[in-house]
C-alpha cells in the first residue's frame, strides 16, 4: 500500500498493480529551517517524491550546503525512499532574454544553480525558459537553447533539465509544444533535456485537459510533437483561471476549473501511469493543512471507479 490504496488485485489486474507500485506523488516543499527539515516535511506527508528550492525563488544569495547537512540530506533521500528530488529553478532566470545582461546573468545564475542541483543529488532542474520581450518567439527559442549548450556542453553529471510548459501570457514561451520542441532540437545534449507538464498552465494556455477527448488528444500531441519518453515529471495542479484564459492560476485539487471529474481522469490516464506528480497547490505558510487536504483528494481519485 504506497499510495494510501490497498493493492488486492487479481492477476488479469497485475499491469494496474505495477502501476500503483510506480506511482510517485509529493509536493513542492519549504526548505525554511534547512534541506533535512524539508525532508522531514515530506515524511510527515508521506510523499514519495519532493520538489524544492535550493535558494530563494526571488534572488538574493543562495545558502550554502556543509557536507555534513550534505550527507544527513541523502541519507535521510535513501531511508524515506523519496526520489526523484526535483529542484525548481528561480523565477528571476529568464534564459529568452534579448538584454545581453539580463541573459548574461541569467545563464550564470542558472548554471550555478545547475551544480546546486547536482551537489544535493537531484534527478530534474525544472526551468521556467522566461520571455522574449519582444524581439520575437524564434529570437527567444535561440536564446534559450545557447544559454541550455552553454550549461550542459561541458556537464558531467546525470541532472537533466526539464523545461516546463506555461499559460501562455504575455510575450513568455513555452506555452506550446512546438516551442518546447524547438527548444529541445537546437540542444546538443538533448539527452539532458526533457519536460514537465503543469496541468493548470495547459488548461490555461488552451488544451482541453477538463474532458476525456480533450486529455487524450492533448497526450496524442505531446507524443507526435515531443515524443512520450521526454514527459518525466507532472505538476498536478487544478486551475483558479478559466479554460483558454493564459493566466497562471493554481488552485486546490477538484475545486477549480479543471475540476474533480478532470483531474481524475489525468491521475489514471495510461499514458501518465509511470510519471511522478507533484502538487504546487496554495498553502497556508508553516501550515500542512492543505497539503493534506489535497494530496488525500490525489491518492482517493487514483484508480477510483
Amino acid at each position: 500500500m504506497l499510495d494510501g490504496t490497498p493493492c488486492f488485485v487479481d492477476r488479469a489486474n497485475w499491469p494496474m498493480l505495477i502501476w500503483r507500485i510506480h506511482m510517485r506523488l509529493g509536493v513542492h516543499v519549504s526548505i525554511a529551517g534547512g534541506i533535512v527539515e524539508a525532508l522531514n516535511r515530506a515524511r510527515r506527508l508521506s510523499c514519495s517524491t519532493i520538489q524544492i528550492f535550493s535558494r530563494s525563488p526571488r534572488g538574493g544569495p543562495a545558502p550554502r550546503f556543509s557536507k555534513a547537512e550534505l550527507d544527513e540530506f541523502s541519507e535521510l533521500r535513501r531511508r524515506f525512499d523519496i526520489d526523484p528530488l526535483v529542484i525548481h529553478a528561480p523565477y528571476i532566470i529568464n534564459l529568452a532574454s534579448s538584454d545581453r545582461i539580463v541573459w548574461g546573468r541569467s545563464c550564470a545564475l542558472y548554471i550555478q544553480e545547475y551544480k546546486r542541483a547536482a551537489l544535493l543529488g537531484a534527478r530534474y532542474l525544472v526551468t521556467h525558459v522566461g520571455s522574449h520581450k519582444g524581439r520575437g518567439e524564434a529570437s527567444g527559442i535561440r536564446r534559450v537553447a545557447l544559454a541550455l549548450n552553454r550549461t550542459l556542453e561541458k556537464s558531467d553529471v546525470p541532472v537533466m533539465v526539464l523545461l516546463e510548459n506555461t499559460a501562455g501570457s504575455g510575450q513568455g514561451l513555452g506555452a506550446s509544444f512546438e516551442q518546447l520542441s524547438d527548444m529541445r532540437n537546437q540542444v546538443g545534449r538533448k539527452e539532458l533535456v526533457g519536460v514537465c507538464l503543469d496541468t493548470a498552465h495547459l488548461f490555461a494556455a488552451g488544451f482541453p485537459i477538463h474532458t476525456q477527448r480533450g486529455l487524450d488528444s492533448t497526450l496524442k500531441e505531446f507524443r507526435s510533437i515531443l515524443g512520450k519518453d521526454n514527459l518525466k515529471l507532472v505538476h498536478l495542479n487544478d486551475s483558479k483561471a478559466p479554460f483558454d484564459s493564459h493566466l497562471d492560476r493554481h488552485w486546490h485539487i477538484g475545486k477549480g476549473h479543471i475540476g474533480l471529474d478532470g483531474i481524475k481522469r489525468i491521475v489514471n490516464h495510461p499514458y501518465l501511469e509511470d510519471v511522478p506528480l507533484i502538487l504546487e497547490t496554495p498553502k497556508e505558510k508553516d501550515n500542512d493543512a492543505d497539503d493534506i487536504r489535497n494530496l488525500s483528494v490525489v491518492r482517493r481519485l487514483r484508480n477510483k471507479k
